[in-house]
């Protein structure tokens, strides 16, 4: 059975965390993608990319207000889902239940079915209030991840910090990486 993966993009910065977890997944099986109005303003400003670029690796592209797409339903299963990346208020609507479009919808959907849900956040600092939002996604089962990139890989480029981000999020999916693991050089 081909897997398949929901990806939410919001309108956090580092919409390039998005866009190379979109081509990633790709190569495991069907990705289906929500982009916020946000997010599509993030992904042309700083990657320089559009919906002709994305539709060439995910099975579907979905406006963040297509509440009738199959992401929606349960009965459309998943191997996993991710929004990368999340602004805290995405994170914190899920975290309290509302689900006001595509993005907290499916993910939503992924807590309720106790499919992997990974949340690659981009803010700092983060309030108190932000804080217990982030608890409670922990509690119900979400994978909360700051895009927070190591430094023990040497890493000679941004691509390097990016890749590193998007290979901790594969292993959370238990997918091969695309980076060669610590200390294999």
């Amino acid at each position: 059975m081909t897997k398949r993966f929901f990806l939410g993009i919001t309108g956090a910065s580092g919409a390039v965390y998005g866009y190379e977890i979109l081509k990633a997944l790709s190569r495991e099986g069907e990705v289906y993608l929500a982009v916020s109005d946000g997010g599509w303003k993030m992904l042309k400003e700083e990657v320089g990319v559009g919906r002709a670029e994305l539709e060439r690796y995910a099975r579907a592209v979905y406006e963040n207000s297509e509440m009738d797409s199959p992401l929606s339903s349960g009965s459309f299963r998943l191997s996993g889902s991710v929004i990368a990346p999340s602004t805290i208020s995405t994170a914190s609507k899920v975290a309290h239940g509302i689900q006001d479009n595509l993005i907290t919808r499916a993910a939503s959907v992924a807590l309720k079915e106790r499919w992997p849900l990974i949340i690659l956040l981009r803010e700092t600092p983060l309030s108190t209030v932000a804080l217990r939002s982030l608890l409670y996604l922990s509690e119900a089962g979400a994978v909360v991840m700051p895009a927070s990139p190591g430094f023990y890989h040497s890493p000679k480029e941004i691509s390097d910090l990016v890749l590193f981000m998007v290979d901790r999020v594969l292993n959370h999916l238990s997918l091969p990486g695309v980076l060669k693991p610590y200390g294999e050089g």
